[in-house]
């Protein structure tokens, strides 16, 4: 065990002292084509959809201006190609881009990231889909403007949050939705060949279609310029405080009520929440702290790799003990630098970090480091064997979050050390998200779990302790009626997805208006929504995958050991369990 946490503590070490010196090679672009813009495929950011296949397209555009736009989408139309747009990170893990089959045009928004206008008097701002929100958030505070809320890795596309309903953590005003501020967009859309097969819509405020477009999963077309009401310039005030988790399921019926930007992570091995108390603060505040935050540095290629063969060791031949101490050290480091957060750009001081709200919002400075030939990264770059993840994100009525909450740590009672692989990628994110008019929107005022865990590279190779996972998310989604994040999350937690949004069949009504013949539809959208088959793909192995829920053992592993078996929390689950996760005694922590 000693040699294990010793391979898991040094490259960490390394990792530590490599955050502020290195550079960064950006990811790469998820298109790639093999002759020009033809016999191309597509990815995500992670380089693997949940299913693990190559996304292939006859050829590939980049348009550079609306025109060019429409000239994609009409030469697509009229050859009544599948059509996906393809975002210039592709953060999406569901395949959102993937046009199914080997015949589709995959459309990039790459090149269409401009600032269309800026409108300071009527603090309203335009810019192109393409856009990644770094840039939209510093072209706003240029104008002295702030868009009031965003998701915290700036990396995104404009086009690519609102496909996805992407967001922050606010109840207060309209929320933390960035689709709550869109005003006014242009979308290219497929057209009878007496248009020219294709035309460009403009929805404004008060138009009804708007309110399908601004979450749209990417198959009402393709979305050219977006207008975004904005605030005057402010401040905000950031403190984490950490705390035990005894009174956590009361706290989080009632955390977003009490700071406007606040959220918390729970570490339930440790049983510790950490705080986030954020709150908007005069513009006259001193400070112009900024955050940069940690795990969205570039890292040095090396320290990732290192780390991952460590902790794919730990996964196959290391025991709870060891992976426990190991998972206490990330909080730990990330405490202790302050999550990357700085009073003034460079150095902490101490608590609470006081700055611009396009200093604090969102981060991810590794996507705009200098290139240095791959010596770092992002992270998950697929280039390298580093870091390999799932990411699965739902959100239950703030109503029902007290008692979710307090049945994971009935969960969490039962085997500590289950959950450590969680203490180990910092938690399950809890932020907050009100009730939206998008039809696709969160239908109700609602907590947002977001959780990070261990992926295998290996296809079907079951890991330990997968049933914790496997029963959190399927209490969350059949017992508690939540929600999933279009963005993230695997196959079967799309199951039935669409039913839960009422106003799910008014968004059917306009896609079919919009697109009467499915171009910019896949195999894939057809069953999140509802309209044909099921996310669901049934066989060997497919419950270790998250492809389904699993009905037979053939499902799980069971030549490993591994068989289907009730939840031991919420019994209508059914997980891949090896049957040894019983509770045991409880870890004296070590480290």
């Amino acid at each position: 065990m000693r040699d294990l946490l010793v391979m898991m503590l040094l490259p960490l070490l390394v990792l530590l002292v490599g955050l502020r010196l290195a550079g960064s090679s950006p990811p790469p672009q998820p298109v790639a084509c093999t002759s020009g813009t033809t016999d191309c495929t597509v990815t995500n950011v992670y380089g693997s959809f949940p299913d693990r296949t190559i996304c292939r397209a006859a050829n590939a555009s980049f348009p550079r201006t609306e025109e060019e736009l429409v000239a994609a989408v009409a030469a697509a139309a009229a050859a009544r190609r599948k059509v996906k747009v393809a975002t210039r990170h592709s953060h999406s893990f569901p395949k959102l881009a993937c046009p199914g089959g080997r015949d589709g045009t995959i459309i990039s928004t790459r090149f269409l990231n401009r600032t269309v206008s800026v409108d300071a008097a009527a603090r309203r701002i335009t810019v192109e889909s393409g856009m990644v929100l770094r840039d939209l958030i510093r072209a706003a505070a240029a104008a002295g403007l702030a868009l009031p809320h965003s998701p915290y890795w700036y990396g995104i596309t404009v086009g690519g949050l609102l496909a996805t309903g992407a967001h922050g953590s606010s109840l207060w005003g309209k929320g933390s939705a960035v689709h709550e501020y869109v005003v006014g967009l242009r979308i290219v859309t497929p057209a009878p060949a007496s248009q020219g097969f294709a035309v460009v819509r403009e929805l404004v405020a008060g138009d009804p279609d708007l309110d399908a477009a601004k979450v749209s999963l990417g198959v009402l077309g393709v979305i050219s310029q977006v207008t975004l009401e904005l605030q005057p310039q402010f401040k905000r005030s950031v403190k984490f405080v950490t705390r035990d988790d005894s009174d956590f399921a009361e706290k989080v019926a009632v955390w977003g009520g009490v700071h406007e930007f606040g959220d918390m992570a729970w570490l339930p091995r440790q049983r510790k929440v950490i705080y986030r108390e954020d709150d908007r603060v005069d513009v006259t505040t001193p400070g112009n702290g900024l955050n940069d935050y940690l795990g969205f540095r570039a890292q040095p290629t090396l320290g990732l790799i290192t780390a991952r063969a460590a902790e794919e060791r730990l996964e196959k031949n290391g025991t709870d003990i060891a992976r426990c101490l190991a998972a206490r050290l990330p909080a730990s480091l990330f405490e202790l630098q302050a999550y990357g957060f700085t009073n003034d750009g460079v150095f902490f001081t101490g608590w609470p970090v006081v700055g611009f709200q396009h200093r604090i919002q969102a981060s991810g400075t590794c996507i705009s480091s200098p290139e240095d030939g791959l010596l770092s990264s992002c992270t998950w770059d697929p280039r390298i064997r580093g870091p390999f993840l799932y990411n699965s994100g739902f959100s239950i009525a703030l109503s029902k979050a007290a008692a979710f909450v307090a049945d994971m740590k009935r969960l969490r009672d039962l085997n500590p050390r289950a959950f450590c692989d969680i203490d180990a990628k910092l938690g399950i994110l809890m932020r907050y998200v009100k009730a939206s008019s998008a039809y696709l929107g969160k239908p109700e005022d609602c907590v947002d779990f977001d959780v990070t865990y261990y992926r295998n590279y290996a296809d079907g190779e079951p890991r330990p302790h997968s049933d914790v996972f496997d029963e959190l998310e399927q209490m969350a989604l059949r017992k508690y009626g939540a929600v999933p994040h279009w963005g993230k999350n695997r196959n079967f937690a799309f199951d039935g997805a669409a039913a839960k949004y009422p106003k799910s069949g008014e968004f059917i009504k306009v896609k079919d208006r919009y697109d009467p013949d499915g171009i910019f539809s896949s195999e894939w959208s057809d069953q999140v929504l509802g309209i044909n088959g099921s996310p669901n793909i049934i066989g060997k192995r497919c419950a270790i995958e998250g492809l389904c829920v699993c009905s037979d053992d053939s499902h799980c592993a069971p030549e490993l050991g591994y068989f289907c078996r009730p939840g031991k929390v919420f019994k209508e689950a059914r997980v891949c369990s090896d049957e040894k996760s019983a509770a045991g005694d409880d870890l004296i922590d070590e480290l």
